[in-house]
């Protein structure tokens, strides 16, 4: 009989790609998914370790799971994966509150079936959190469930080591997939039916595969026949050269949506953040951007309350904020992560209260921000993808 396994996805796009990938894997060695954890006899958490908040929420999720099936006679497993599993190992595995049983990195889940094969047969917790130079999962095809919007990984990992970040040390270094496997499963996608493909990467504008870069590879995607779409996230203001700028704009199948993170707007800031720009330079790239994509739509992440951020550099933010006039935001609180360089050489000093005085405030200006540029478009006629009914 197939053992049944019912699998959670927080955090980001590429967890949720993972996700189809580890379905993937564990359906060729006859596993089953079911959307009901009470049915499975392994219950998988595809974790995300960006900020507190997340992890809050996986640690309160596995406390429930002990009632799913422990409490009822029944042997469930449960396995962390994702960026958690790298970034808490020994503390999941040896905190005996936790019932968990087995961890997994997010380069590890070729070998997910031997670590719960280990767990069954020796009864002992079991990890892989092995990171790669090389995994892409090129050679696996994800089976996805229907729609119209597919998630594509065209790289992995990160370099730029922003010292709030915590991803290159939880998903590695930067690695990228052969444009032609791309173009290959962006092929099958089409033929599936999918109109609109996803690229993904922690940094995935720094694509780079043997000199062919993120240009060259949306050019090869479009000429894919049947997808209509193409989107991408998420990027960095750094890798933003003329030529991807033009193909953005002249390609009438990439949309005209740039993910443009600004994190902070004061210089001394973004120089503790490592964001390798200044306000300036992140404002000239604005203008550049606009100007070659008129019809443009800008969205952003700020973080609030970075260490030793004063009202002053806060101000700086805002007024950013103010006079690019981004067509929408999302805005978070810093949230020291172990392991990053901040965390390492920096004080959390900024009082909860303010973070959240600050955060309320960028908020309500975005919101007002948006609702203005929405009144612009009302009675237009706008083209869209209908995702489901």
């Amino acid at each position: 009989m197939k053992k049944k396994v019912y699998i959670e996805t927080y955090g980001c796009q590429m967890n949720e790609y993972d996700t189809e990938l580890v379905k993937t894997i564990l359906r060729q060695e006859d596993y089953e998914f079911t959307d009901d954890p009470e049915e499975a006899e392994i219950v998988l958490l595809n974790t995300c370790s960006v900020r507190e908040n997340a992890n809050r929420k996986v640690y309160n999720r596995i406390h429930q799971l002990k009632s799913h099936g422990r409490g009822k006679g029944r042997a469930v497993k449960i396995g962390i994966l994702g960026c958690m599993a790298t970034n808490f190992r020994q503390q999941l595995l040896k905190d005996s509150s936790l019932p968990i049983d087995f961890i997994a990195g997010p380069d590890s889940y070729k070998r997910l079936p031997r670590v719960i094969q280990q767990v069954e047969e020796t009864g002992q917790k079991a990890f892989d959190v092995t990171l790669s130079e090389f995994e892409t999962y090129a050679d696996v095809y994800p089976t996805r469930e229907g729609g119209v919007n597919a998630w594509i990984a065209v790289m992995r990992g990160c370099d730029n080591f922003c010292t709030f970040c915590v991803v290159p040390y939880t998903r590695g270094r930067e690695r990228s997939r052969d444009p032609e496997n791309v173009v290959e499963e962006v092929r099958r996608l089409a033929a599936e039916g999918f109109r609109q493909v996803t690229l993904l990467g922690q940094n995935v504008n720094s694509y780079n595969f043997e000199g062919r870069d993120f240009a060259y590879l949306l050019e090869r995607v479009s000429e894919v026949e049947g997808i209509e779409r193409i989107r991408f996230t998420s990027p960095h203001p750094k890798d933003f050269p003329d030529r991807l700028l033009e193909v953005i704009a002249w390609n009438p199948k990439v949309c005209k949506q740039i993910h443009l993170p600004l994190q902070a707007g004061s210089d001394r800031i973004l120089a503790l953040m490592n964001r390798t720009y200044t306000q300036a330079e992140f404002l000239a790239l604005v203008e550049k951007i606009r100007s070659k994509i008129p019809q443009v739509v800008l969205t952003t992440d700020i973080i609030v309350g970075f260490c030793t951020e004063t009202d002053e550099d806060f101000r700086e933010t805002v007024r950013v904020v103010e006079r690019v006039e981004f067509d929408s935001a999302f805005i978070f609180k810093y949230s020291e992560r172990p392991r990053t360089i901040a965390a390492r050489k920096f004080k959390d000093d900024v009082p909860e209260a303010v973070k959240t005085e600050r955060i309320v405030y960028l908020n309500e200006l975005q919101k007002q921000i948006s609702y203005r540029k929405n009144c612009a478009h009302v009675g237009q006629v706008q083209e869209v993808l209908i995702e489901q009914e």
